[in-house]
């Protein structure tokens, strides 16, 4: 029996992937994003190393501990890797705008410009081309400029910096209110009119100005995205990264302008619009609120200001991942929303991953590690009740090494993770490591880092693992984007870089590229007592065996 499927079942069908697709991607583009975040850039001097803006790779000249011979260390900083993830995320971007209210209506209608506007189908596709490609270059000079304005050294610091992410968290506060229903962020209406009346000159000149009217015309709509989309290519540290960024975002956009010219009986398989396409919004919202919590707690944590602890960053997202489920039910309605008569099984389907997600996240109000997005969560140690850290010693306190030296310096601000003894003061760990005859494992980190609460929760927890970092090692966990003022008689003037330390973070940031010409988080150093490496740095690798073959290897070294 030939299934058949009304326009109700297509339009709930797109609906119900599209959410799928936000709900899966969002937390997806954010972690290949994150490669770059956490980053705080200290400038380089030519003559000790060659740094390629681009390539983002950095040479380093050591001495190996035991053959006295000079290698060369190649410590590359993955900014590729966040370029991709950045395009990524434009083009998943670019994808949710094609269906939102102030674009996904405007298709057929475009389309059809060219097709009937044109002699020849040929004349209409290049005309649908060139009008695809003005879209795209619209939107990457506004990447540009977003790195002209701000310039490279400010983007290179904006994931560290506190003013801008209660900035960011504002705007994307903003984002989500306007997603959900309160307002919509419209541009002057003078722009509008003055940039479609270009549009009526025909010609080349004409398509260009066409696609700029579509640029502002669904500002409302694509404005929070671009936006978000921008907040997170500039604080990767990638100097390109708001251009590349848009170059996903405008590549998505306009992909359908060029098929839908070149094939456009696939018009008539287009979904009428309709409620859906709010629905498509409010959820983006909801989406939007979530992502505004992590620059929040960035600055909470940066600043010390203990408001935003792991539960209560759960709390509320498990409060705003409920209540997108809920609307997905029907169960909660915006001012403009349609009626929903009843609950389509793809629908249906959406909202109970978006629930069990919900749910998945409650057990971590008690210390659960939740490993899927613990890169994302407050550090583990910020949590006040706590039931997971002590089962790693199998809730015998004596299987902990028993430390006698008093409280470590800067132990009233900073957050020892899973219980371990962790010195957060380079020379005070090193005397300590000499007391006690073990080798120096620091870790350079920083609260913005996403890469080293996800090392932090998923692979120093490994039964293995933990044990070495607890037994054999004396770790220094130095946090270069820490905003702690330095005693005044501890303040000076870089001689590496030439800048002004004034803050922790000023500190280890600048010693870390003094003494190990590197600048990524998080980045484990092995140190004998003569302060030279045992083995070559790493930096974030999520495999537990091959972690645990780093600190082993450099353990062998120290112990002959």
């Amino acid at each position: 029996m030939m299934m058949k499927f009304d326009q109700t079942s297509i339009k709930t069908l797109v609906l119900g992937l599209l959410l799928l697709f936000c709900s899966v991607t969002a937390a997806f583009s954010q972690e290949i994003d994150s490669t770059m975040e956490g980053l705080e850039f200290t400038e380089i001097k030519a003559d000790t190393t060659v740094k390629d803006s681009v390539t983002a790779t950095i040479v380093a000249t050591s001495k190996n501990n035991n053959a006295g011979a000079t290698e060369k260390m190649v410590v590359p900083e993955k900014e590729e890797q966040g370029l991709t993830g950045i395009f990524i995320a434009g083009f998943i971007g670019g994808l949710a705008a094609l269906l939102m209210p102030c674009i996904f209506p405007m298709l057929p209608l475009t389309v059809s410009f060219f097709t009937k506007g044109s002699q020849t189908k040929g004349k209409a596709v290049s005309r649908a081309l060139f009008y695809g490609l003005s879209i795209i270059v619209i939107y990457v000079v506004l990447g540009l400029l977003v790195t002209v304005i701000f310039g490279a050294d400010a983007l290179n610091s904006l994931s560290t910096n506190g003013i801008f992410n209660f900035l960011f968290f504002i705007l994307l506060l903003i984002f989500a209110v306007s997603f959900l229903g309160a307002f919509e962020i419209t541009l002057p209406s003078s722009w509008v009119n003055k940039m479609d009346a270009n549009s009526d000159k025909g010609g080349l000149a004409g398509l260009f100005f066409m696609a700029g009217t579509l640029a502002l015309v669904s500002f409302s709509c694509t404005g929070p995205i671009i936006g978000t989309l921008l907040v997170q290519a500039a604080t990767s540290g990638a100097l390109l990264g708001p251009a590349i960024g848009m170059f996903g975002f405008s590549f998505a956009l306009a992909i359908p302008f060029a098929l839908f010219a070149l094939f456009p009986s696939w018009l008539s398989a287009l979904p009428k619009s309709g409620g859906w396409l709010n629905s498509v919004k409010v959820v983006l919202g909801f989406l939007e609120l979530a992502l505004a919590m992590k620059f929040l707690s960035n600055v909470d944590l940066a600043y010390h200001w203990n408001w935003f602890d792991r539960e209560v960053f759960l709390v509320l997202w498990i409060v705003i991942f409920g209540l997108m489920g809920l609307y997905l039910l029907g169960k909660l309605k915006f001012s403009h929303d349609s009626p929903v008569n009843f609950i389509s099984i793809p629908r249906l389907m959406i909202a109970v991953i978006v629930l069990s997600f919900t749910v998945y996240m409650i057990p971590g109000l008690w210390g659960a590690p939740l490993k899927s997005i613990s890169a994302f969560l407050p550090p583990q140690a910020s949590q006040d009740f706590d039931l997971y850290t002590p089962t790693l010693t199998g809730g015998n306190t004596s299987a902990m090494v028993k430390h006698e030296e008093g409280p470590h310096k800067y132990a009233d601000i900073f957050h020892a993770p899973l219980n371990l003894n962790v010195f957060f003061d380079y020379d005070e760990g090193m005397a300590y490591a000499k007391k006690v005859n073990k080798p120096v494992m620091i870790d350079f980190t920083g609260h913005a880092c996403v890469n080293c609460r996800k090392m932090e929760a998923n692979v120093w927890p490994d039964k293995n693992v933990y044990s070495v970092l607890n037994n054999d090692f004396v770790i220094i966990q130095l946090y270069v984007d820490d905003k702690t003022e330095l005693a005044q008689d501890e303040k000076f003037t870089s001689a590496f870089s030439g800048k002004a330390v004034n803050t922790i973070g000023n500190k280890w940031s600048d010693f870390q590229a003094a003494k190990f010409n590197s600048n990524s988080q998080p980045y484990y150093v092995l140190l004998g007592h003569d302060e030279k490496l045992l083995v070559q740095p790493t930096g974030a690798n999520y495999n537990a065996e091959e972690y645990l073959k780093f600190l082993n290897s450099g353990l062998s070294i120290f112990n002959k």
